[in-house]
């Protein structure tokens, strides 16, 4: 039982680094040469002098959509956490985390729906920046995220507390 405990938090944990590397950092689209785009920033580096300039994004509703869910992901996942750990001291033997497994079902449903917001809208996201590039690691990130956010939910939904 120690084992399994520590492999479920291990996987939360892992799925909280991966939404705030996915919610935070530069690189939901890489524009052709050298600028990224993420939910909140447009950066592109600067060669003379090895900086990043960076501008607020455009004030689309499906962007701004996009960053609504990423921060709700990321809320829902640190909630659950929370409220996994106090039903672990608190909850009484053969309890289930119901309660948890549902926050990380919401979790995983909340970066599903940023990730696939922003890939079916993309060209009205990206409408302001020459045309190509590709999605960037952040976006991939999210992607992995959901799977693992919805196995945990499950996991969890699963889960019995035994001594």
């Amino acid at each position: 039982m120690s084992l399994l405990l520590l492999v479920v938090s291990a996987l939360h944990i892992l799925i909280l680094i991966l939404l705030f590397v996915a919610t935070l950092d530069k690189s939901w689209w890489t524009l052709p040469g050298n600028g990224s785009l993420n939910l909140w920033y447009d950066c592109t580096r600067m060669n003379d002098n090895e900086t990043w300039a960076c501008s607020t994004v455009s004030e689309n509703g499906w962007l701004k959509a996009v960053q609504v869910l990423m921060v709700l992901s990321l809320i829902l996942c640190c909630l659950s956490f929370i409220l996994f750990m106090f039903q672990l001291y608190t909850m009484r033997r053969g309890g289930l985390f119901y309660a948890t497994g549902f926050c990380q079902l919401c979790t995983s449903l909340a970066v599903f729906t940023g990730a696939l917001i922003y890939a079916i809208h993309a060209k009205e996201i990206l409408a302001k920046y020459p045309p190509g590039g590709s999605f960037g690691y952040c976006f991939a990130l999210a992607w992995v995220a959901f799977p693992l956010a919805l196995a945990s939910g499950l996991i969890y939904i699963h889960l019995r507390k035994r001594e």
